[in-house]
């Protein structure tokens, strides 16, 4: 996780980013700063290891809190980086975050794909796509964000499965990275198919779903509009899994869902209103998983 220096509403991003809302906070940096703090300690009261990186000052990153865009590490070894749609994005590559990996991590190989920025091709990391890792499938959701062509080599590059599919807000306009409307876990998936317009791509993602014996938890839009399919499962010290969601998502899911989900890990709200309303993301986004074996 990456503690912010600088947190604000960027502009940049909200082109295609319409979860983001340009409203006074009076002191919206100290605040998304305690908001960070405070979910860095509730998820190691639980026993959850976080690495905390400070940001820089220089130069300036507004959306440095959101590290899973840029960056990604995987079980094999490999550390990824990634072409970012935003300009002022693409300054989160600090040489403190990649310098901390190399040092304390095993890493075999690099897959960069940043040179991609030049041809106007975005792919925005464990944003734009959701992975399932024990079955080596990638769902990823097609934006401005998300290019095709990009997808379809970093899956061939990772050996992933890639699924592409369409995928729209309430207003009819693309969903800007895929983790705002599915979350995956071991032995479930969070999803609002209402956002999918294509009925042969939901009934694609639903025999996908079914393959690979994921329990399909649906959300409705509005329950999305609330951050309800940014969620993450990450596991202790002890390997157990707990899924991590903002207060304001937990707020939005009925008693059923709640039940559903507590099956398979129990729940960790953080309240990040904040956050989320300057930058449009929510509590999975803020979270890079670290796969790599210790140096």
């Amino acid at each position: 996780m990456v503690r912010p220096y600088q947190f604000y509403f960027n502009q940049q991003t909200a082109a295609n980013n319409f979860f983001q809302s340009n409203i006074n906070i009076e002191n919206a940096n100290e605040l998304a700063i305690a908001e960070f703090d405070t979910m860095v300690e509730k998820l190691r009261a639980h026993q959850i290891k976080v690495k905390v990186i400070q940001d820089s000052q220089n130069p300036s990153t507004p959306d440095s809190i959101f590290p899973n865009n840029w960056v990604s590490t995987h079980i094999d070894g490999t550390l990824c980086f990634y072409p970012m749609y935003a300009e002022n994005r693409r300054a989160e590559r600090k040489s403190s975050v990649i310098n901390f990996l190399q040092s304390n991590y095993k890493i075999q190989n690099t897959l960069d794909l940043t040179d991609l920025e030049k041809q106007g091709k975005f792919l925005e990391g464990t944003g734009s796509m959701v992975l399932d890792q024990q079955n080596k499938i990638a769902y990823g959701c097609l934006s401005e964000r998300l290019d095709k062509q990009a997808f379809n080599y970093w899956c061939d590059k990772m050996q992933f499965k890639p699924i592409s599919f369409k995928a729209v807000d309430d207003k009819v306009q693309p969903i800007y990275h895929t983790n705002v409307m599915m979350c995956m876990g071991n032995e479930f998936v969070v999803i609002c198919l209402d956002s999918i317009p294509n009925e042969n791509e939901k009934q694609m993602l639903l025999d996908s779903f079914k393959q690979t014996h994921k329990e399909v938890i649906e959300i409705s839009q509005d329950q999305l509009n609330h951050f309800a399919g940014n969620m993450l499962q990450v596991f202790d010290i002890a390997e157990k899994p707990h899924l991590i969601m903002s207060e304001q998502a937990y707020q939005s899911l009925h008693t059923a869902q709640l039940k559903s989900l507590e099956k398979y890990n129990p729940i960790i709200s953080i309240s990040i209103p904040t956050i989320e309303a300057l930058g449009g993301g929510s509590t999975r986004c803020m979270m890079a998983e670290i796969y790599l074996s210790p140096a």
